[in-house]
């Protein structure tokens, strides 16, 4: 039997509803983020609007908690990037990912350590850090005092790729800042690294939060490769589609794939959001030159807008004492109704961003150039 064929428009409404875009889900902040094997992190705000926009009622508060309480951290997995995810998943992503950070350091860094063996760095970070937790800008220096021949920075680098580091609060605290602290993972979460963490777990995880997938499609998403291998391992317990060029799709069997015609709400995406970066191919809720228009430059990644289930245009709020405005830059021209759509929206959003100051707060319409 042939492979099932779904349009782009079933593929981003089957996507969307696993990652919690097409209806607010009625869910705990640490349910979320373990469903959606955590929210990319780079910056300390990003994660609250990704969960604002996907959970109901959500209070930037209990996310703060769970940061506290250690329940969730801030550590570098998919990617080689940070990301917020639950204790749990945190000593199981990280082993799994880990050859992804190894190569991108060697790349980057590996030719500036003047001869230094990294594992021998690496063990020297990790005495460093057995006095106590350290900023992110201090491994440099003091790594450098034993090995002065090699690239201060790609010192600290080798420290921060290679060893599973965690950001302390209060980085990443709701209303606080906090220049990065870190600790092993091990340490903070008093807790071992998984020995023997499953890849086809963390391939079906990904499939159940954004699935159908490609083979290509995962591999972007957690920064490995040769994943290949471990999708035919599990394909006897995967239903499998193809998109309209004919590529295979995985999927899990029961995972939701709403009508291609069910209405969408508008919804606003964080910056950096996972939706946006997870697949190869992003034509399920993006055009190619909205890609290109995405991508800019020392990898940031804006605020995004979904209309209709696609993205329509970025956003970015300025937020001062008294007031508030939301800029919306629109790829298109919009209708009367999603303008309003938005409107109402964006209302809502800059009441988070402000914790309920009553504004005024403005939304403002512009166009791409």
């Amino acid at each position: 039997m042939l492979p099932a064929p779904l349009t782009p428009r079933a593929l981003g409404r089957a996507f969307l509803a696993r990652q919690l875009l097409a209806e607010r889900a009625r869910t705990t902040p640490l349910e979320a983020v373990e469903h959606l094997v955590g929210l990319q992190a780079q910056a300390p705000r990003p994660p609250y609007f990704g969960l604002w926009t996907r959970v109901a009622g959500f209070d930037a508060g209990e996310l703060s908690t769970l940061l506290q309480e250690r329940r969730v951290v801030r550590i570098c997995v998919m990617r080689g990037t940070v990301h917020l995810v639950s204790d749990r998943d945190a000593v199981q992503l990280y082993p799994l990912t880990r050859s992804a950070h190894e190569r991108a350091f060697a790349s980057g860094h590996g030719k500036r350590l003047g001869g230094a063996d990294p594992a021998a760095v690496v063990e020297a970070a990790r005495e460093l850090l057995k006095e106590g937790p350290m900023a992110a800008a201090d491994f440099g220096p003091s790594l450098h005092r034993r090995w002065p021949e090699a690239e201060e920075r790609s010192l600290g680098m080798a420290a921060r790729y290679l060893l599973p580091l965690v950001q302390l609060p209060p980085r990443g605290l709701w209303g606080r800042s906090g220049r990065p602290v870190l600790a092993t993972v091990e340490s903070w979460l008093d807790r071992p690294l998984a020995v023997e963490p499953s890849l086809e777990t963390m391939v079906l995880r990904y499939m159940g939060a954004f699935g159908p997938a490609s083979v290509r499609d995962v591999q972007t998403w957690s920064g490995l490769t040769r994943l290949g291998e471990v999708v035919e391992r599990l394909r006897p317990q995967l239903r499998v589609f193809t998109d309209e060029a004919g590529r295979e799709l995985f999927d899990l069997p029961d995972a939701p794939r709403p009508d291609p015609e069910l209405p969408l709400p508008v919804r606003f995406l964080a910056e950096y959001d996972n939706a946006i970066l997870s697949h190869a191919d992003r034509t399920r809720i993006m055009d190619e030159e909205v890609r290109r228009a995405l991508a800019g430059k020392n990898g940031q990644v804006p605020g995004t807008f979904l209309v209709d289930g696609r993205v329509h245009g970025t956003w970015k709020a300025e937020t001062g004492q008294k007031s508030a405005t939301l800029t919306l830059t629109c790829f298109g021209a919009l209708s009367g109704e999603d303008r309003d759509a938005l409107e109402k929206e964006g209302q809502a959003l800059l009441a988070f961003a402000t914790d309920g100051a009553p504004g005024p707060h403005r939304i403002v319409f512009t166009t791409a150039a």
